[in-house]
C-alpha cells in the first residue's frame, strides 16, 4: 500500500492534469461569433467604428487613433497579439485593458469578430 503522502501527490497530480485538460478543451472551442459581435459593438465600437476602420464616434477626438483593422499592419498582427492588446490594452493610448471587465472567453470571441471585420469591405 503506497504511503498517505505519496496518494495525496499522485491524487493532486491527477486533479492537477485534469484541470490543465479541461482548461486546453475550453481554448480549443470555436469563437462565438454573434457574442463577439455584440460585445464589440458595446465595448469597441465607439472608438473602432462599426466596421472596425477606426472612425467611431470618439475617434476624433481621442489623442491617438483607434486602430483599423483593414490596415496590412493589423491583419498581419497574431491573435495573440491581438488579444494581448485587448487584455491588456496599450500604455499611453486611449485603448484601455479589458482584462477584469471582460471574460477570457469574452474577449476571444471579440477577437473573432475583429479578425472577420478586417476581411469585409466597407
Amino acid at each position: 500500500m503506497m504511503p498517505k503522502t505519496s496518494r495525496t501527490l499522485v491524487f493532486a497530480a491527477g486533479v492537477s492534469l485534469l484541470l490543465c485538460t479541461l482548461s486546453v478543451a475550453a481554448q480549443d472551442l470555436p469563437a462565438d461569433l454573434p457574442r463577439g459581435k455584440a460585445l464589440y459593438q458595446n465595448h469597441c465600437a465607439s472608438c473602432h467604428g462599426q466596421t472596425g476602420w477606426g472612425d467611431g464616434p470618439t475617434a476624433a477626438s481621442l489623442r491617438v487613433a483607434p486602430a483599423n483593422f483593414h490596415l496590412f499592419r493589423s491583419f498581419l498582427k497574431s491573435d495573440e497579439e491581438l488579444l494581448r492588446t485587448i487584455e491588456h490594452g496599450i500604455v499611453f493610448s486611449p485603448m484601455h485593458a479589458w482584462t477584469g471587465s471582460l471574460t477570457e472567453g469574452q474577449m476571444i470571441d471579440v477577437l473573432a469578430y475583429v479578425r472577420l471585420l478586417s476581411q469585409q469591405g466597407k
